[in-house]
């Protein structure tokens, strides 16, 4: 693989925590944190009281599927083989021999023990359906790149992150502090969603010949690069027109403080248009980023809304 700034360099230690990094990909877990701050901002704006706790061990299920879903990404695809010559994305750990496929597994097992653990006084606290959020979340972590039939390897990829780091880990933590969850709860999942989203468009995008060339069936190698361009031009924006519409609808000023972003957006967009191979990686986690300032400033927005008075 050529050189890169976002790549891990080729003198990791195998079995050493550098190594585990690769396979976990911390820089990517803001896509599960986000959503749990953005849910509680907007609760506590609707009234609900917040419970430390409660924030907590929701923050830490959300990683703990991201975590999952990127251990089994690394040794499901280094188990197909898909770890050829061409691609131009981040290294796998397992691939490279910097952990073993045995290790990673026994991790992935450790993780679904954990989050059942977590959702233990969850389920005290508001009912069955934190467990029930639980078991699908992981479920659907596990399934990506795990199974006779992944996930990854259909077009629907970009849909399960919009579904699972959007919807579910909003709605999911919303219903946790109110005991229920309204149209609103919906909009704001949708929008962090569409963000997550994105950032898979943009891997996706970067690799689709080689996905094709694999039998990867993603939603860029199926429909080609001009239709993930377009999938990630609505992902980028929808969230702004929703999160506008939802201030003037609710007559809430403070939840359209992502707006500001707008510019950033609009440079993030015209780059990735021009952009080809090792640089999608930046590209990726700009749009990272990009979903990380989103959700803060919307949650930063929904507390001010509510200091200042409704």
């Amino acid at each position: 693989m050529p050189a890169s700034p976002f790549a891990a360099p080729d003198d990791v230690v195998p079995g050493s925590p550098r190594a585990w990094a690769v396979a976990a990909r911390p820089k990517t877990l803001w896509i599960a944190a986000i959503p749990v701050a953005v849910a509680t901002g907007l609760a506590w704006l609707h009234g609900a009281t917040i419970l430390g706790w409660v924030t907590a061990l929701a923050l830490a299920g959300s990683l703990i599927v991201q975590v999952l879903s990127n251990l089994q990404n690394d040794v499901g695809y280094t188990s197909r083989g898909l770890e050829t010559g061409g691609r131009v994305g981040l290294p796998r750990a397992t691939a490279r021999g910097w952990l073993t496929p045995q290790a990673v597994r026994r991790a992935i097992g450790a993780g679904v023990a954990l989050s059942a653990l977590i959702c233990v006084p969850l389920v005290a606290h508001a009912g069955w359906i934190p467990a029930a959020i639980g078991l699908a979340s992981t479920a659907g972590a596990l399934a990506y790149m795990g199974g006779p039939k992944p996930i990854a390897y259909t077009p629907f990829g970009e849909a399960t992150v919009f579904v699972f780091f959007g919807l579910v880990a909003v709605l999911g933590t919303y219903y946790l502090h109110a005991g229920s969850a309204g149209p609103d709860a919906w909009l704001a999942g949708a929008a962090v969603g569409a963000h997550a989203a994105a950032v898979l468009a943009v891997n996706n995008h970067r690799d689709h010949e080689h996905d094709a060339r694999t039998g990867r069936r993603t939603f860029a190698a199926t429909f080609g690069p001009r239709a993930s361009a377009t999938l990630y031009a609505v992902a980028i924006w929808v969230p702004f027109a929703i999160v506008a519409a939802m201030a003037v609808l609710r007559a809430s000023p403070g939840l359209a403080a992502p707006l500001v972003l707008v510019p950033w957006a609009a440079r993030l967009q015209r780059d990735f248009g021009a952009a080809s191979g090792l640089a999608y990686n930046a590209i990726l986690f700009r749009t990272v980023k990009l979903e990380l300032a989103f959700g803060l400033a919307f949650t930063a927005g929904a507390v001010a809304q509510r200091l200042l008075g409704d």
